[in-house]
């Protein structure tokens, strides 16, 4: 196909060329009426393209095809046999694959338990029972990677009616899994493997960055185009290829969750983003690689400051690493990432991409360039510097790996929405969870509902919301209490 084509991006130019004016939503009328107060910040550029898809955009029958078009092109640039495209991010997409796998299956789906919360959501959604595939874990860094092609194969063997598998690669923190050996195992009992890689928008486009999934052999892989990419927060791409999955019944499933006003400023994003990356995302990525290697060498020379590489690979690791995902471990300086991360906002006015008790990320973009690298380079040093009067952050108490391991006794829905209760912390353990607890970033949960509490877990929660750990999901984000099946 001709990727020099921007169906979306094109429309958007005729659009405004023949001065076309709606009676019809958004209200704003291409910004005359909004507050100038709001054009005073926003300017005027984004309401004028914030129009209808269809019945302005395309016409009311879609004749244009001009989303169906610009979808073509992207899983044609990247060799999937289709993509769709949404405007509510990848936790829409992620969800409409598990539906289309596993929606109405007796047996289950096996999913990753590090898995983001918008997989926890699709169970809850869904009614689906998870059948979980536990990860590798470094107990000495408290610190999970992607499940091995060894631990699929067990979980397998032990729930062989599963519809399906689904594992996160990349993790937030960039290490990934052998995908191509997890695949095969999959396929060898013909079942389909979901890949969350909404880290992952990016690896098509380059040889020197992991497999991207597709690649790998994966039937339907989900990518972020807004973290990786340049497209607007809640662009995602999902894409489908091999005969595993219906393509219908996925874009069906797409549909039950799709918002029937899709914003088209998200669209035309990733439709421009697809076109730069065919034409120059090879020498726009190698610019990145190069500019990764140059921060870690910099970092590393800063003095407790370890900048994780090979520490995070290898066979009981993980298979994989983005390099462009510069993960900081600063134990060493005896404070956390929660005080890193608050020192660099409210010191040098950056915000790192994700924080916890031992570490810190910097999400590297291909528009990053050795002023910006620079500017985080001169940060660290100085925060190095500051951290030595920081007061001793609260002692968080890590669970082991198999206190971590919580029994799952209720399917995630019935738990969610059944009669529940709060309990005080020192009443929780042994009570079923009835919402999921999700430390965030990099918004993993510590509980799902439909899990049995432990005295580990619970402790791991109450003494991180006090050391500055962020819950945004539970109904008590100190987590003095707990809501509970009643």
């Amino acid at each position: 196909m001709d990727q020099s084509q921007t169906p979306l991006l094109d429309a958007l130019i005729d659009y405004r060329r023949k001065d076309r004016y709606g009676f019809t939503p958004p209200g704003h009328r291409q910004g005359a009426g909004a507050d100038p107060r709001v054009l005073a910040v926003l300017g005027k550029e984004p309401f004028l393209d914030d129009v209808l898809a269809s019945n302005g955009l395309d016409d009311r029958m879609s004749r244009g095809k001009l989303l169906a078009r610009a979808e073509e092109l992207m899983a044609d640039a990247v060799g999937a046999d289709t993509a769709f495209f949404s405007t509510c991010g990848s936790s829409l997409s992620v969800k409409a694959a598990m539906l289309a796998v596993a929606g109405g299956a007796e047996g289950g789906l096996l999913v990753s338990r590090d898995s983001h919360k918008s997989i926890v959501a699709g169970l809850i959604f869904s009614g689906v029972q998870p059948r979980w595939i536990s990860p590798q874990w470094d107990s000495d860094r408290h610190f999970s990677h992607p499940p091995s092609p060894e631990q699929v194969r067990e979980a397998w063997e032990k729930h062989p009616d599963a519809a399906g598998a689904l594992i996160v690669s990349p993790s937030p923190y960039g290490t990934c899994a052998d995908i191509a050996a997890i695949a095969d195992v999959c396929h060898e009992r013909n079942k389909p493997l979901i890949v969350d890689e909404a880290w992952g928008a990016h690896l098509p486009f380059h040889d020197d960055l992991p497999t991207w999934a597709m690649d790998a052999g994966a039937d339907i892989c989900v990518v972020s185009v807004h973290k990786m990419g340049a497209g607007f927060e809640q662009g995602s791409v999902f894409h489908l290829q091999g005969n595993l999955v219906d393509p219908d019944r996925l874009s069906k499933c797409a549909d039950l969750l799709m918002t029937t006003s899709p914003n088209v400023l998200v669209y035309a994003a990733l439709d421009g983003w697809r076109r730069q990356m065919v034409e120059h995302g090879h020498e726009l990525l190698s610019a990145e690689l190069e500019l990764a290697g140059y921060l870690r060498g910099r970092l590393s020379e800063i003095p407790d400051l370890q900048v994780l590489q090979d520490e995070l690979l290898g066979h009981e690791a993980s298979h994989d690493l983005d390099i462009t995902q510069v993960l900081m471990d600063v134990s060493a300086t005896k404070t956390s990432g929660y005080q890193a991360a608050d020192w660099l906002r409210e010191h040098c006015h950056l915000d790192v991409g994700l924080s916890d008790h031992r570490r810190i990320l910097a999400t590297m973009s291909f528009a990053d360039d050795k002023h910006t690298a620079d500017r985080l380079i001169t940060a660290m040093t100085r925060w190095r510097a500051a951290a030595n009067d920081f007061e001793r952050p609260p002692a968080i108490r890590l669970p082991s790996p198999a206190e971590l391991q919580l029994d799952n006794v209720a399917l995630p829905r019935d738990a969610f929405f059944g009669p529940t209760e709060m309990v005080p912390a020192d009443r929780a353990a042994g009570r079923i969870a009835a919402e999921q607890i999700t430390p965030y970033p990099p918004g993993i949960p510590a509980v799902v509902p439909g899990e049995r509490l432990n005295d580990a877990v619970v402790d791991y929660l109450r003494t991180g919301a006090e050391a500055g750990m962020t819950l945004p999901d539970p109904a008590d984000p100190s987590m003095q209490h707990f809501r509970v099946v009643a």
